[in-house]
């Protein structure tokens, strides 16, 4: 779990880190695409890497249903990242995830509902963190500030620098999440089977 959360922390920001780097090449639009693909892969692996533990935690005490939910989530990644690489619009590629936050609601609601297992600090952290992430993505869908006074958000406070920074603000609450729930996995037992 460790291994997947830690990766899942610093996927995106090294493909993030080469988009932004060279992304002013004069290749043309296949480099270019080839460049936002591996910024999209890693915005995909901390969607996919990043839950895969807190599915694992929230259903551990139900073995067959967290095996089904990790192999589903799996799938649904994988159509994600397919998605979001070929799309060829900000709106395409943010339609991608929806189905990974749609899966992740669905657990986070399990669990608020006190079915599945987890730290009772770190729900809400879980939940910021897909909140932050929403809000980010649609924050660069929507172009705001710059949409508003064109030119003057041209170097900085546009919403492709906001969107970043609430993105960092997302990994940073899943790894508070995160840390709640190792902390509590070890003292916590799986209630007996009836």
């Amino acid at each position: 779990m460790c291994v997947f959360h830690y990766l899942a922390c610093l996927s995106p920001t090294v493909g993030s880190v080469l988009y932004h780097t060279f992304m002013n090449h004069e290749g043309g639009e296949p480099i270019y695409h080839t460049l936002l693909s591996l910024d999209m892969v890693g915005v995909c692996l901390v969607n996919t890497l990043g839950c895969l533990p807190i599915v694992y935690i929230s259903l551990m005490c139900h073995p067959l249903m967290r095996s089904l939910a990790l192999l589903a989530y799996s799938i649904i990644s994988a159509w994600g990242i397919f998605c979001a690489i070929t799309a060829r619009s900000n709106y395409g590629r943010l339609r991608a995830f929806i189905w990974q936050a749609l899966f992740r609601l669905s657990l986070f609601l399990f669990r608020w509902l006190g079915k599945g297992a987890g730290s009772p600090t770190s729900l809400h952290l879980f939940f910021t963190m897909d909140m932050l992430a929403v809000l980010g993505g649609l924050v660069n869908l929507c172009r705001v500030p710059e949409r508003f006074s064109p030119g003057f958000f041209d170097y900085w406070f546009n919403s492709h620098q906001i969107m970043h920074v609430l993105v960092i603000c997302s990994i940073i609450y899943m790894h508070w999440g995160m840390l709640e729930d190792l902390a509590w996995i070890k003292t916590f037992q799986c209630p007996a089977m009836e």
